[in-house]
């Protein structure tokens, strides 16, 4: 065994041996399928912490022949798959590279590549002295010949290969440097049986052209049939939740919000095993990097980012092209491209049915928070402020203080708050009610027997305020809107809600730019 070629099994021993290991073998049935195949380079991008280096630790464990993986996979899904299990099992030199490591030993793009070079190659000659020439320094004639000589093939399970793109040190030409390296020593290899790499961005483009165009890309905008590979699937943290008695809804609030599909939702594996091993739901992943980061690609003076980065904060979806992104978090040209990043960093979760992002969960809606509070946004971060007094005075029951706040939140963000339709209007109360989210589950068009209430706030668990129905009228009347409310039935539609309900009706007069709004209390 060595470091790089056919390394230890010792990865996913300590994965597995942890208090938390969520069973990902079955992934194992799609990388069986494509070696030796058109289809046999994969590349799986996913957000930092997401599980990506325990995968990569399986998949070695899984392939490389220089031990007996058997019993450690015996307990596991893919060992019941009995005919694929064994097909492969420990039958191919593997080699492993983690690329954030050597970039850590290096400071220049040629180096890093003659480190991989000469450490890798050292170990193959340990192996095979008597065929790779003692002056050979080219890592992939080194395998050719091996190949030629032997007949010994390699799966290559390649984690953070795109690190070094993400290096603000390494300049343009750099970074096709290294594409280049990647593209030699693994296109069109008759030594290569299968590829396998992990990283946060896609695969780099360069125009319409890709030095590494043979990979199949999975990634948190078309993740296909390895979506539920890498991170934790609903069904998987709702087991986690009942073995460990936790509240599923809490833990869904804080931590689901990517959505990979109508009927795939993963959540974050970091945060949601912190959860269970500190007994308390907040910011794990978060915590893992500064919000820094994520306020510098906020920030940018892009048409259009901030009012999109408002309108998410308020609870709603804004509408992206990720086409133009170049998979390059240097060369940055327009809103889309910013917005498209962040999906891949994991700070907004993507539907590709309605082409929109949104902020997926409340761990993200925090960072974004703080990230806002500390940019130049100070008319954003007095409405946030005052969004605590605004809901004490919808519990008071004061519909003028209520409509006066509103009308100081509208004159101060203009931008987003132009109200041309009633969504618009809609993204401004959601704003206006930012902090009600620690108190409340918000529900948008929450359904009712004969239509839809434009939004229902209802009480957590351990909150002990009343719920809130929110009725919403353009040029119309704030008491029309009450009227609504229960001519539609809302009330009745709260089935499993029984306690105080507070109805309120807003409108806002085009004419005089104001709102008004009308509260009252009701119990069911």
């Amino acid at each position: 065994m060595g470091v790089y070629l056919n390394p230890s099994n010792n990865g996913f021993k300590r994965a597995v041996q942890s208090k938390i290991y969520v069973d990902k073998t079955e992934l194992i049935v799609h990388t069986n399928e494509v070696i030796n195949t058109m289809q046999g380079y994969v590349c799986v991008s996913r957000p930092r912490r997401f599980g990506k280096s325990t995968t990569a630790s399986m998949l070695t464990a899984y392939y490389c022949k220089s031990y007996d993986s058997s019993n450690l996979f015996a307990p596991f899904a893919i060992a019941k798959q009995e005919e694929t299990f064994k097909a492969h099992l420990n039958q191919y030199n593997v080699i492993a590279l983690n690329i954030q490591k050597f970039s850590g030993m290096v400071s220049s793009m040629k180096a890093l590549i003659n480190c991989i070079q000469n450490e890798v190659l050292e170990e193959i000659r340990e192996c095979y002295s008597d065929m790779i020439l003692e002056n050979e320094n080219i890592l992939h004639r080194a395998l050719s010949r091996l190949y030629s000589k032997k007949d010994e093939q390699f799966i290559f399970v390649i984690d953070e290969w795109d690190c070094v793109l993400r290096d603000k040190d390494f300049t343009q030409e750099e970074r096709r440097l290294y594409l280049k390296f990647l593209e030699t020593l693994l296109k069109d290899q008759d030594y290569v049986a299968l590829v396998y790499m992990t990283g946060i961005l896609p695969v780099k483009k360069y125009g319409k052209q890709s030095a590494l165009n043979m990979f199949m890309e999975y990634s948190m905008i078309e993740p296909s049939e390895y979506a539920e590979y890498v991170g934790f699937t609903e069904k998987e943290v709702k087991s986690l939740c009942e073995q460990y008695e936790k509240d599923f809804n809490l833990m869904k609030e804080w931590y689901d919000g990517y959505n990979f599909g109508k009927s795939i939702h993963i959540y974050n594996p970091k945060s949601v095993v912190d959860s269970i091993i500190r007994k308390q739901y907040s910011n794990y992943w978060t915590q893992t990097e500064n919000y820094d980061s994520l306020r510098t690609y906020i920030s940018m003076n892009f048409d259009g980012l901030k009012d999109a980065i408002l309108t998410m904060l308020a609870g709603e979806p804004v509408k992206i092209n990720t086409r133009s992104f170049q998979n390059d978090m240097f060369l940055l040209e327009r809103k889309d491209d910013v917005l498209t990043l962040l999906i891949h960093f994991g700070y907004l979760t993507y539907n590709k049915d309605t082409q929109s992002v949104w902020i997926p969960n409340a761990e993200i809606q925090e960072e974004f928070k703080n990230a806002v509070e500390c940019s130049n946004w100070k008319e954003v971060v007095v409405s946030l402020e005052q969004s605590e007094e605004l809901l004490q005075a919808t519990w008071n029951l004061d519909g003028e203080e209520v409509a006066k706040r509103l009308n100081v939140l509208h004159s101060e963000n203009t931008s987003i708050l132009t109200y041309n339709d009633e969504n618009s209007l809609s993204c401004v109360i959601s704003l206006a009610y930012y902090n009600a989210v620690k108190e409340y589950t918000r529900i948008r068009e929450f359904p009712s027997g004969k239509g839809f209430a434009d939004v229902v706030y209802i009480p957590r668990k351990t909150s002990d305020k009343p719920a809130m129905i929110i009725e919403l009228k353009y040029d119309k009347s704030a008491e029309g809107a009450i009227e609504q409310i229960k001519n539609r039935q809302y009330v009745e539609a709260l089935k499993e809600y029984n306690g105080n309900l507070l109805l309120v009706g807003i409108n806002y007069d085009k004419k005089s730019k104001t709102h008004q709004c009308v509260i009252e209390k009701f119990f069911k």
